[in-house]
């Protein structure tokens, strides 16, 4: 092991030193306050968290920080590939500024600054402008390891449902197959396209074979592009990430191309990074929400900078404004597509088209979908900030929580919390994006713990009833009058 490994591999040891001394010290007051419970003989988990990624570990360690221990993380994937980083994400690093802090709950030796001085040195972090994603993946690894999430892999969810005042959630794992296991609480932590699916457009699928077109969401071979004219749909971060991704492989050309008229090149994510709108969007009235939310989706979010150079230092690289594909086919086994400005013929198209929110389209989610509340359910925009495709949103509580349509029959699915992209109507930065992660587990940490402990108040108004454990237990006077 070389000289700086081992000084790594040392300053890692101290700083898990400092992480277990700075959470001791602000863990007061300590006693564990939920009792365990049992159903069908089954010990029930008081929280069940899906998703072990960013989210699902940061919420699990702010219900730590609670008190709340008795908690369970699901994930389908393998063991540190979870969430999207080292699996189909094409970034070369985060897009958000190094700074950035929320899984570490205000704990300083657990912030990622902490660990990638200690990983890498301090002129490694002065130096870095952007994390790169295979560290904020090892940052999250490590993360899950030094606060003892408790994971478990290669489980995947296939049904939520009610059982008395339980959530019966089934699974499929190395362990059997519709295994159902009881929780108080369950959240969904399961990403961008948590909430419904990655969108292929029909003008594709209706089209092409599936072995000619990809979607940004899932994991592609980049060697296979090799060679290739490649055809990009869509202008945001992750369409330009798999095209330079497939200009680094060889393709032999990429053309991506935007519907809008202008490149998008201000980004409303840095003016929302302030506290005020992290912490407090959720308290917005529904009207307040909607605008921020739907001028959102009509201005868009910019490439970064070094993503733009990363696809343009390519000269085999051209991009297309005021380009909507208006129809694709398949010729003479080329892909043919067509656009205002012109006809266009590649081998291989890429669709960076984001998740569409359609919670009937999720599987695991097939009882809750119908009895959810949509805000088309529940908010009539202005024809301003009309925009058909926000109405799908759920219509979430002010804890993350799923609210029902008709409550009088479907009061269970609130016991049942949204922590995705699906979130963002809602609830602002605060479902699966960097940015609102810190915000995003305080509220929902806080919702969680405060929904478990009114549910419990009679247990706890009996036990209280019936404490008499004495703090005087010493009625005489003192050996030493002097020292009273």
């Amino acid at each position: 092991m070389s000289t700086n490994m081992s000084a790594g591999v040392e300053r890692v040891r101290l700083l898990e030193e400092a992480v277990a001394r700075e959470v001791a010290v602000t863990a007061y007051p300590t006693p564990e306050w939920l009792a365990p419970r049992e159903h069908d003989g089954e010990s029930v988990r008081d929280v069940l968290i899906v998703g072990a990624g960013q989210a699902g570990l940061a919420l699990a360690f702010a219900l730590r920080r609670r008190a709340i221990t008795n908690v369970e993380i699901w994930d389908e994937g393998e063991k540190g590939s979870e969430g999207p980083w080292i699996t189909y994400a094409k970034m070369h690093t985060l897009r958000t500024p190094k700074y950035l802090a929320g899984p570490d709950q205000g704990v300083p030796s657990l912030t990622a600054e902490a660990w990638y001085r200690a990983q890498y040195g301090d002129e490694a972090w002065e130096e870095l402008r952007f994390i790169e994603k295979e560290r904020w993946q090892e940052y999250l690894v490590w993360f899950r390891a030094v606060t003892g999430a408790q994971v478990r892999n290669h489980t995947r969810v296939t049904g939520i449902s009610p059982a008395d005042d339980l959530i019966a959630v089934s699974s499929e794992s190395p362990e059997g197959v519709n295994r159902v296991t009881y929780a108080r609480r369950v959240v969904l932590a399961t990403g961008m396209a948590g909430n419904g699916r990655w969108t292929v457009p029909k003008i594709l699928s209706d089209a092409l074979p599936a072995d000619r077109y990809n979607h940004t969401g899932e994991q592609v071979d980049m060697e296979s592009m090799r060679g290739k004219r490649v055809g990009v749909l869509g202008g945001g971060a992750s369409a330009f990430d798999y095209a330079g991704s497939a200009l680094e492989s060889g393709a032999a050309s990429v053309d991506l191309f935007y519907r809008r008229a202008v490149v998008p090149r201000v980004n409303p994510f840095r003016w929302m990074e302030f506290y005020g709108f992290g912490a407090h969007f959720p308290d917005l009235c529904d009207a307040d929400k909607w605008r921020f939310t739907a001028r959102f989706q009509q201005t868009n979010q910019p490439v970064p900078q070094y993503t733009w150079y990363r696809c343009t230092r390519f000269d085999e690289f051209t991009w297309h404004v005021s380009s909507p594909w208006t129809s694709v086919a398949l010729v003479d086994d080329e892909i043919e597509v067509c656009t205002p400005s012109g006809v266009y013929r590649f081998d291989h198209v890429i669709a960076g088209t984001g998740p569409s929110v359609d919670l009937a389209a999720r599987p695991e989610l097939a009882e809750l979908a119908p009895r959810v509340a949509r805000w088309r359910d529940r908010y009539e925009p202005p024809q301003e900030w009309a925009d058909a495709s926000l109405g799908e949103y759920p219509y979430l509580g002010g804890g993350f929580e799923f609210l029902p349509k008709n409550s009088e029959v479907d009061g269970w699915v609130s016991r049942v919390y949204d922590f995705t992209y699906g979130a963002k109507l809602s609830m602002g930065l605060n479902g699966n994006m960097n940015s609102g992660l810190g915000a995003g587990t305080r509220r929902l940490g806080e919702a969680v713990s405060r929904s478990l402990f009114v549910e419990d108040a009679d247990d706890f108004f009996d036990s209280y009833h019936s404490y008499d454990t004495p703090e005087l237990v010493d009625l005489g006077r003192p050996e030493d009058s002097r020292s009273a």
